[in-house]
C-alpha cells in the first residue's frame, strides 16, 4: 500500500484529490494538509512514501517545505497550477521527483504516483523545454543591486552599501532593465521573481 500525505490549501481541491487517490487499490491517503508548516509535520508524523504538495500556500509554501523533507525518505511531488521555470528550478534542486499541472488529465495523477515509487522522475512536458534555455542574463554584481532595490533600498544607499558611485549604481539598474527587456524597477523585481532568480 502506498501511503500518500497530501498538501492543498484549496479545501475542495484537496477532498477531491483524497476522494480521488483512495479509489486506487494500492493507495492510502493518510493526511491531508493545507499548508507547507502542516504538511512537513504530517510527513513526520505518518512517515508516508509519497507527499503532493501545491505550491502557492499560506505560511510555507510548498518549496519551502519540499526543501524541508529533502532526505527524510518521502518522495515529492509537486501538483501545481504554476509552469514557471524558476518554481521548477528550485524544485528539482530541492530533490522533488515529480512535478506536475493541475490541467493534467486526472488518471495521470495515480499513474505519476506509481512511476515515481518504481524509481522514476516524472516531469510535465511544458517545463523540460523551458529548463534548458533560461539562464540569469544578470551579472552577480547586477544581481545584487537587484537584490538591494528589491529589499527597498534607494540610489544613495545601494551606493553605500556597495562602496560605488550613485552613477554607477544608475548604470547598474539601466542595464539591468535592458537586460530583462522591463521598463522599471517593480518589473525587474517581479520578473525575476517569476523566474526563480531570487535567492
Amino acid at each position: 500500500m502506498i501511503k500518500i500525505v497530501i498538501a492543498e490549501d484549496q479545501q475542495m481541491l484537496l477532498g477531491a484529490f483524497g476522494s480521488l487517490l483512495s479509489l486506487e487499490d494500492d493507495m492510502e491517503v493518510v493526511g491531508k494538509a493545507s499548508n507547507g508548516e502542516e504538511a512537513v509535520s504530517l510527513v513526520k508524523k505518518y512517515k508516508p512514501d509519497v507527499c503532493i504538495m501545491d505550491i502557492e500556500m499560506p505560511g510555507k509554501s510548498g518549496l519551502e517545505a519540499a526543501e524541508e523533507l529533502k532526505g527524510l525518505g518521502c518522495k515529492v511531488i509537486i501538483l501545481t497550477t504554476f509552469a514557471r521555470t524558476g518554481y521548477f528550478q528550485r524544485a528539482l534542486k530541492a530533490g522533488v521527483c515529480g512535478y506536475l499541472l493541475k490541467d493534467s488529465p486526472s488518471e495521470e495523477l495515480a499513474s505519476s504516483i506509481r512511476n515515481v515509487m518504481a524509481g522514476r522522475r516524472i516531469y510535465a512536458p511544458e517545463l523540460m523545454d523551458d529548463v534548458y534555455g533560461e539562464e540569469n542574463p544578470l551579472t552577480d554584481r547586477e544581481k545584487e543591486v537587484l537584490e538591494l532595490v528589491a529589499d527597498g533600498k534607494n540610489t544613495k544607499e545601494i551606493a553605500e552599501t556597495l562602496s560605488i558611485k550613485t552613477g554607477t549604481v544608475r548604470n547598474y539598474i539601466s542595464i539591468i532593465l535592458d537586460k530583462l527587456e522591463v521598463k522599471n524597477r517593480i518589473e525587474a523585481i517581479t520578473h525575476s521573481k517569476e523566474k526563480g532568480w531570487f535567492k
